[in-house]
């Protein structure tokens, strides 16, 4: 027994859309491409033949588009799992692929996937690009620390970050052109745990120019990485602020008064950790 009459199936591709609605027309399957013109002409379209809910398969992101204006529209967006469709039996080998979506979605044999509402989803957009842009920024790390292996300069085997305080005044010093191993070793931070001498020892090697500009540049675009993560916190912190608060009034005040103190990365970090703990789906990305 059909339990969802106003269902339709939609099969979601880079370029082109297939839709079905059943008996809801007389053209039960259209095409339509993925421009923003087309995708509004859909949902009109599914808004006249009485269309309430739709399927589509939540695979890679061109879901997201689609999903955004149907959802403007008042229609009902059911995100489903592309495994879970293909495990359900009894599909024929030549029904395509919006007409069984439909046609499960109509007898409620799909289920949902998680959608987080629309502020939290904002949040988790940001929390992702974050995380992307510490990976690319650690991918830099990588490339310093090739560059000085090359030197023979054993910096990352004797201080266990590199991009810590003892680090770049280091990198930065030799990128400038300092070359005294002692001298570099006096930048050494008091908390180091390795002395001066070991730190100079392991800065004796060969600085070749070649290696020197390839850690010049990889420094330089570490550091443009996180300028780039600086203005993300700034804009998830604006974003926090607006978020309405689901909280008792003092643990609202107090979430209010960390978002102001917000001044590092790791100041940010504990915040979405905590903010994750009590929000289902929100995963606490790049921390």
């Amino acid at each position: 027994m059909q339990i969802r009459a106003n269902a339709a199936g939609m099969d979601i591709g880079a370029t082109e859309i297939w839709v079905d609605v059943g008996s809801k027309d007389a053209e039960p399957i259209r095409r339509f491409e993925t421009f923003t013109a087309d995708l509004t002409e859909m949902a009109e379209w599914l808004r006249r033949c009485g269309i309430a809910s739709v399927a589509m398969e939540s695979t890679g992101v061109y879901w997201i588009p689609a999903f955004q204006i149907l959802d403007s529209h008042g229609i009902e967006v059911v995100l489903v799992n592309a495994r879970h469709a293909k495990n359900v039996s009894g599909r024929k080998t030549d029904m395509l692929d919006c007409q069984w979506l439909r046609l499960l979605h109509s007898y409620g044999l799909l289920a949902s996937s998680f959608r987080p509402a629309a502020e939290i989803a904002v949040l988790r957009s940001y929390l992702r690009h974050r995380q992307m842009l510490i990976q690319y920024g650690a991918g830099h790390i990588q490339h310093m620390q090739k560059a000085l292996t090359q030197m023979n300069l054993q910096l990352h085997h004797v201080i266990s970050d590199i991009t810590g305080s003892t680090g770049m005044r280091i990198i930065r010093a030799i990128v400038e052109g300092e070359r005294d191993r002692n001298r570099l070793a006096a930048m050494r931070d008091v908390r180091t745990k390795a002395t001066e001498e070991t730190i100079a020892k392991a800065l004796e090697g060969d600085y070749r120019a070649e290696h020197v500009f390839a850690l010049k540049q990889n420094l330089e675009l570490f550091d443009s990485y996180q300028k780039q993560i600086q203005a993300c916190d700034s804009q998830i912190a604006d974003h926090l602020r607006r978020l309405e608060s689901k909280a008792n009034p003092a643990e609202a005040a107090n979430i209010a008064r960390a978002v102001e103190r917000l001044t590092s990365p790791q100041q940010m970090g504990t915040l979405f950790k905590a903010l994750c703990a009590h929000s289902p789906g929100l995963k606490p990305a790049g921390f």
